[in-house]
């Protein structure tokens, strides 16, 4: 909620199973932090294999302005009129100029971290993603947040890996501007 102060308030653990090969070897507490933002806390990587269709919260609300769709463009070379030209794109299908999809995509790791901490690790690795959509565009001046599902969650070789879905919403958007489900790698 937007009116909590910086300070962080952490609500009630959950207590959840961690399940490896289909057998429960232990339980684990899984706290939420309050700030500005929602965030779910894991004690340590072997927590992630209990909390598959937990829902992880929200991230803060991010302005999308001309010059960080400029400096998209400069880093990628897509200066398409659609996102950088904003006389010719008052004129066209957007009314504006719209944000990249990948730019929209690329904060995904921006925002996972906001509304996920993995605890005692030596390390996380964005391992890829899968099944990437844009269901609607992102006009310059909108605000977007994302938000995270556990999809799934399994041991790797020397640590854990888990499928976080994140819906990156249109700030009164009917419909989300990505949705893409994340991989990353956590080690302890």
């Amino acid at each position: 909620s937007p009116g909590l102060s910086p300070a962080v308030v952490t609500v009630e653990p959950r207590l959840l199973p961690v399940v490896s090969g289909g057998a429960i070897v232990s339980l684990s507490f899984v706290t939420q932090n309050w700030s500005r933002t929602m965030s779910t806390v894991f004690e340590q990587p072997a927590d992630l294999l209990g909390a598959v269709g937990q829902h992880l919260g929200y991230s803060d609300w991010l302005q999308i302005d001309q010059e960080r769709i400029n400096q998209f463009a400069d880093a990628t070379g897509d200066h398409q009129w659609i996102h950088v030209d904003p006389v010719k794109a008052a004129a066209g299908p957007f009314g504006s100029t719209i944000a990249h999809g990948y730019l929209t995509l690329s904060l995904a790791n921006m925002f996972l971290p906001q509304i996920m901490q993995v605890n005692n690790t030596s390390m996380g690795v964005n391992y890829g993603c899968e099944k990437v959509r844009f269901p609607a565009a992102v006009p310059v001046g909108s605000r977007v947040r994302g938000g995270g599902e556990v999809i799934s969650a399994e041991e790797v070789k020397g640590g854990v890996q888990v499928v976080v879905r994140m819906t990156i919403e249109i700030e009164g958007g009917e419909r989300p501007a990505c949705v893409i489900d994340t991989i990353s790698r956590f080690f302890p």
